[in-house]
């Protein structure tokens, strides 16, 4: 039942329909066996020495019978294919779109320890697999059950000992795949972990080919995909030497009831005990009954395969969400109490008690590696703290519903992530129900607007995945377009402007301008310059708050502030005489 609950990936009453039209199958297959059982006693019995006459009549109504057989079971299969496909189909598509909608309720702590590969094969790989188990495998091992069980059934009635020798080998075949289950629970488990391992070296290797072009290298990389491929074809060859064996010996047991059945038949036929038309009805039946069972039988180590697949997507999908029930306050205060996040092993934060004022610009400053993005990313509620809370206008956040939180702000990071879609689109991500004036509106207000209508398609223009086709700068832009379009009242900006050129840097300076004003903002910055009027300052080392001001106020303490900033004005002074002495 485990098994049949992953592949149905927890919706078992998605088999209703198709294993009840499979069954409907079957039992019109059990027609033929009858109407060629009553043809050849009718047959024999014209040649069995009665001197009872061809009973033609009869025949032809079995023949009649046979064509009307004909049409019911073209009618019964096609109501049998439609539903186990559109069932699996439509599991197939509703689950993808479920746990991509679940992943996005996750805590950025799970999704980043998981490799995005893993995450990608289970949306595509581990659903098609569990899409052929509903709509090809289960329906087929449920006829393999159904038609024994009948045949077996009507055989009885006939005569029982035939009956039973046919079957009698049918246990010890079901043993020798159930001795196999340990052996191929494991092997099936790290047959799909070499797939994966090989899905994600490939997307590595493709990533970093650039890379591996501009220095002329095969690389490392190379070597992790090659060995990535080597143990993908291992555990694929170990499985089939392994598990084959099984199989073929579990076939072999059960066509070897065919033999059995001969020889008893032979024996009961010789003694008197058997009449010829039972011997034959038998032989007709028999030749027939297992086809269905050895093919059943061939895919079995398959069947355990997809229900390893449907069991990763229902773990997945059972990993708890984030909490929290209460509406997201619209603005206020945000408020760190005693507060320690770690990644993993490694903390990044400690004890840190902090407030960030409502309806002001907070600077977050400090060395690389200082947790200024744990903060932002925590003030996101992209995690939740291992140890302390956090207050968002005194109610605590991990009791407010992430979504409601997000629906109040807005994000600029420092990598901006575009979608393949056209630049109007990726705007209007911000505010997905935007008029084109408001879209247009928000693009001036980002100086993105002059750009993007020198543009060939103008707004139309598609943009490359990730917005590869758009320069840094135009990328920083449109992002910041998106953020004034959602009009929320808490910014957070993640050094938006410190991997840009001079002119695009002065650009992008003015879309923030416009974008901050009259709202909560939280912004890191390595330039300090960017930060010096800020109403606040909040300096971080090592996961600790060193210093909190405003510029002047810490230029004045003479602490890891002005430390910071003195360096970067000599660095500005180094550059100078640098370009004096160049002329």
């Amino acid at each position: 039942m485990n098994a049949i609950k992953n592949i149905t990936i927890g919706h078992t009453e998605r088999l209703y329909k198709p294993v009840g039209y499979t069954m409907l199958a079957n039992l019109v297959n059990i027609v033929p066996f009858c109407l060629s059982i009553e043809a050849v006693r009718i047959i024999f019995s014209a040649f069995d020495g009665s001197g009872q006459p061809l009973d033609t009549t009869r025949l032809w109504w079995i023949f009649g019978m046979m064509a009307v057989y004909m049409l019911v079971m073209a009618l019964a299969e096609r109501a049998s294919y439609r539903a186990n496909f559109r069932g699996a189909y439509e599991m197939s598509a509703s689950g993808r779109l479920s746990l991509a909608e679940h992943l996005r309720k996750l805590s950025l702590g799970f999704l980043s320890r998981r490799d995005p590969g893993d995450l990608s094969s289970m949306l595509i790989t581990d659903f098609m697999m569990a899409e052929t188990g509903i709509s090809h495998h289960l329906p087929q091992l449920m006829g393999a059950v159904v038609m024994p069980v009948l045949a077996f059934a009507s055989l009885v009635w006939i005569d029982w000992r035939m009956a039973v020798s046919m079957f009698a080998a049918l246990p010890l075949a079901m043993l020798v795949l159930w001795a196999s289950t340990g052996v191929q629970r494991k092997l099936s488990g790290k047959q799909i972990q070499a797939k994966i391992d090989a899905g994600n070296r490939l997307e590595e290797y493709l990533q970093g080919i650039r890379v591996m072009k501009a220095y002329n290298l095969l690389g490392d990389r190379f070597v992790r995909l090659r060995d990535a491929f080597a143990q993908l074809r291992r555990a694929c060859i170990r499985q089939e030497a392994l598990l084959g064996p099984f199989v073929l010996l579990s076939i072999t047991v059960v066509r070897a009831g065919l033999t059995m059945m001969v020889l008893c038949g032979t024996y009961l036929l010789l003694g008197g005990k058997l009449s010829i038309l039972v011997f034959v009805l038998f032989l007709v039946v028999g030749s027939r009954v297992f086809d269905p069972l050895t093919s059943a039988l061939t895919n079995f180590t398959e069947f355990r395969y997809f229900s390893i697949a449907g069991g990763r997507i229902l773990s997945l999908m059972n990993e708890p969400e984030m909490k929290g029930e209460r509406q997201s306050p619209v603005a206020g205060d945000i408020r760190f109490e005693h507060v320690s996040f770690a990644y993993q092993d490694k903390e990044v934060l400690h004890d840190v008690t902090v407030t960030l004022p409502n309806n002001s610009l907070t600077a977050l400053v400090g060395p690389s590696g200082s947790g200024k993005s744990t903060v932002m990313k925590l003030c996101a509620r992209f995690y939740d703290p291992q140890k302390g809370r956090i207050f968002f206008n005194d109610v605590p956040m991990d009791e407010t519903d992430p979504e409601s939180l997000m629906s109040h702000i807005s994000m600029v990071f420092q990598d901006v992530y575009l979608f393949q879609d056209t630049l109007r689109n990726n705007i209007r991500f911000g505010k997905t129900d935007a008029t084109e004036e408001e879209i247009i509106a928000a693009a001036k207000k980002a100086c993105c607007h002059d750009f993007i209508m020198r543009l060939p398609q103008g707004y139309d223009t598609m943009v490359g995945e990730g917005g590869c086709t758009l320069s840094g700068g135009e990328k920083q832009r449109i992002s910041i377009a998106r953020a004034i379009l959602k009009d929320a009242p808490i910014i957070l900006l993640d050094e938006a402007t410190a991997s840009l050129d001079p002119e695009n840097e002065v650009e992008v300076q003015k879309a923030i301008d416009t974008l901050i004003k009259g709202r909560t903002v939280i912004a890191i910055a390595h330039r300090l310059k960017t930060i010096q009027n800020a109403d606040r300052i909040i300096v971080l080392d090592n996961g600790e708050i060193r210093e909190e001001g405003t510029h002047d106020e810490l230029i004045r303490k003479e602490g890891l502030y002005a430390h910071l900033w003195n360096i970067q004005e000599n660095s500005s002074g180094w550059k100078l005489a640098n370009q004096i002495e160049n002329h």
